[in-house]
């Protein structure tokens, strides 16, 4: 069992009070919607994780509980209850009410050498924004307890029973005031778990859900996952590459240095996307930081100098750039260091300085040793970057060419396109449309003064197998591209985007599901920070028009239309008349009954320009679903497994998912 001495109430440092995290809770979990809401589950699990990197917990506990509680048990030390000698209160009562208290503070006489939760603000936080929080702690052979309402404690500390455990149990009730929704996923807990199980060997993190309603997105899951993973983050990179053909096992190594702990997992596949993850003492960095900085830098110095040493780049050949070594390459990069110094309580970045030179160094000697020892998969990963710079070059001369034909046709804009008046971005909205029809309703339906329409020919080409070169031949693609204005690759600008707004409006069917899906392909690969800064949308036009004398509603959904015909009192006799009526030629069907018509839209050019507009293009009541990044990781092996080459994953994945499709339109 882990070690559990050398941890008591002298190593907790009080800093300041807690009243500000109500009045501002975004300043301390970033929102209060269900981002925040999950941010409050990953401060009090951070804190379990911190003691298992400190070798005093190697089992974690996550419940969802039907009363809408949260609970997370783990066996480590438990939070020290002794009474602080400045403050006069148990450690307990101290780290749950007041901001920057905790044992994370005091270096090497503190109780942790490297933490997530440097701030100190986690428990604490998570009390001030809940309606109630219980905390146990299991010590010394008993039980000891407190309870809290919106950071308020409600009876001093108590000491009741027996226990052979040790450990902490928090649970808490998030407050409806503050959060907009208090439903948790199971699906996005699982993905922050299994990822810091990947990254903490030796750790078993369970989450269990005792809920009777679930939400929809969790239905498809048991009710207990358990992860644990001894290859650690080896097993990582294994995991994300699992639907692409890649080159040679995992590579993988770590290394103490004098500003901490480096560990490295990379591997390079067939595929023409990079997937390089970042963490700082199990904190996601999604932003990066001088760590990342540092193993880019080596990743490159040290492939250009095997290749150069075994004559595999010659020496009129340039060198290769960081992009061509990184097209195909996922890699996990995690540091621990003693004091971290993250942009703010999100922690996005790493901001140590030193940090850089330490991943550059472990990276520049274990990578050239590996490269060293396998000639056979080194001359592969050459192979490989060299056949990415090469498409780079074809590329720019590509990307030149169209810069060039778009000078010629007149303000870089393709003929296509019927552009807005308006010039400024932020008012500035981009339908990207299925076809010449819904093109032309959508054109006649449109405000010409803050609205574009570019209606696309056509499925544009599957970029998931293609490099830039050859997407760029693509008619269709060269036209958005153009459109956008922020250029591709090496001279892309998201500075220069023409519109804020940019909306993929398909028909309802499977071909307009291709297409939309194709764009978003496009997107998350090659335009990502458009999606991050929340300017890509989904139109949602109706499925139906029900229509009563001179009443005439639009239902979005089968429920909708469920709810309408109900209202009226004429569903039973509608659904007869669907079921038992003829349908007429073309793509539309109307049913009546003796008081109501139905019309079912299959595409958008069924929809006059007066319907599209006051349904779907008017900003005064039409329905849009913003496109997110929320869970990258889940989105690349999407994509990588229903666009990529390997078919295998593919197949996998229809069968799995065949049973639960609803109103499969072929």
């Amino acid at each position: 069992m882990p070690k559990k001495e050398g941890y008591s109430a002298e190593q907790i440092q009080v800093l300041e009070g807690l009243e500000p995290v109500r009045k501002r809770p975004g300043m301390y979990i970033g929102s209060t919607d269900t981002r925040g809401l999950h941010h409050c589950v990953y401060e009090i699990v951070d804190n379990s994780i911190d003691e298992a990197m400190a070798g005093h917990c190697d089992t974690i506990i996550v419940t969802l509980h039907d009363d809408g509680s949260v609970s997370v048990e783990d066996n480590g030390r438990g939070i020290p209850i002794d009474i602080h000698p400045k403050k006069k209160l148990p450690a307990l009562e101290i780290v749950l009410t007041t901001l920057h208290a905790g044992g994370k503070f005091g270096g090497d006489e503190s109780g942790y050498k490297v933490s997530g939760g440097l701030h100190g603000v986690g428990s604490s936080v998570v009390n001030a924004l809940s309606t109630k929080l219980r905390a146990e702690v299991y010590r010394d052979g008993k039980i000891h307890h407190q309870e809290y309402k919106i950071g308020k404690t409600q009876y001093p500390l108590k000491t009741e029973g027996k226990t052979e455990k040790n450990g902490t149990k928090i649970q808490f009730w998030p407050d409806g005031e503050i959060f907009d929704t208090l439903e948790f996923s199971m699906t996005t807990l699982m993905t922050r778990f299994r990822q810091q199980a990947y990254l903490t060997r030796g750790i078993t993190i369970a989450v269990l859900d005792e809920r009777k309603e679930r939400p929809t997105d969790d239905k498809v899951h048991p009710r207990l996952y358990r992860f644990s993973f001894e290859g650690g983050i080896a097993a990582y990179v294994r995991h994300l590459n699992e639907s692409k053909e890649t080159i040679g096992k995992p590579i993988w190594f770590e290394k103490d240095t004098d500003d901490g702990m480096v560990e490295v997992g990379l591997q390079y596949s067939q595929s023409f996307q990079e997937n390089v993850i970042s963490f700082a003492n199990n904190i996601h960095t999604m932003e990066g930081g001088h760590h990342l900085t540092g193993f880019k830098a080596a990743l490159t110095r040290t492939i250009n100098a095997y290749a150069r040493s075994q004559g595999l780049l010659k020496e009129k050949d340039d060198n290769l750039t960081a992009d061509d070594v990184r097209e195909g390459l996922t890699a996990v990069v995690s540091v621990r260091l003693k004091e971290p110094q993250f942009e703010g309580q999100t922690k996005g970045k790493l901001g140590n300085a030193e940090m850089k030179t330490a991943v550059e160094t472990v990276v520049n000697e274990k990578l050239a040793e590996y490269l060293e020892e396998h000639p056979n998969e080194a001359k592969e990963i050459v192979g490989k970057c060299h056949l990415a710079a090469r498409a780079r070059l074809a590329a720019r001369a590509a990307r030149d060419s169209v810069i060039r034909k778009g000078a010629l046709e007149g303000m870089t804009l393709p003929g296509k396109l019927a552009d807005c008046s308006s010039r400024d971005p932020a008012e500035c909205e981009l339908y990207i449309v299925e076809g010449d029809s819904a093109g032309g309703s959508a054109k006649q339906a449109r405000k010409r003064d803050f609205q574009a329409i570019l209606p696309l020919r056509g499925k544009i080409l599957n970029v998931e197998q293609a490099r830039l070169d050859k997407m760029l031949a693509n008619n269709e693609i060269k036209s958005l591209i153009i459109a956008l204005g922020v250029g591709i690759g090496e001279i892309k600008d998201v500075e220069k985007l023409r519109y804020h707004r940019i909306v993929i409006m398909t028909d309802a069917d499977v071909d307009g599901a291709h297409i939309r899906t194709l764009l978003l392909t496009l997107f998350f690969r090659y335009f990502p920070e458009l999606i991050d800064a929340g300017f890509l949308y989904i139109a949602q036009p109706p499925l139906y028009k029900i229509a009563k004398g001179k009443d005439v509603r639009y239902a979005y959904t089968d429920e909708q239309k469920e709810e309408v015909l109900k209202e009226w009192g004429v569903a039973t006799d509608v659904e007869e008349e669907e079921e038992e009526g003829e349908e007429e030629e073309g793509e539309k069907e109307k049913k009546k009954s003796p008081r109501v018509s139905l019309q079912r839209y299959k595409g958008l050019g069924e929809m006059n320009p007066e319907q599209l507009w006051e349904t779907t293009m008017d900003p005064e009541v039409r329905t849009m679903l913003r496109v997110t990044m929320d869970d990258a990781e889940a989105a690349d092996a999407t994509f990588t497994t229903l666009m990529g080459s390997e078919v295998a994953p593919r197949r996998k994945f229809i069968q799995t998912h065949a049973k639960s499709v609803k109103n499969l339109d072929v």
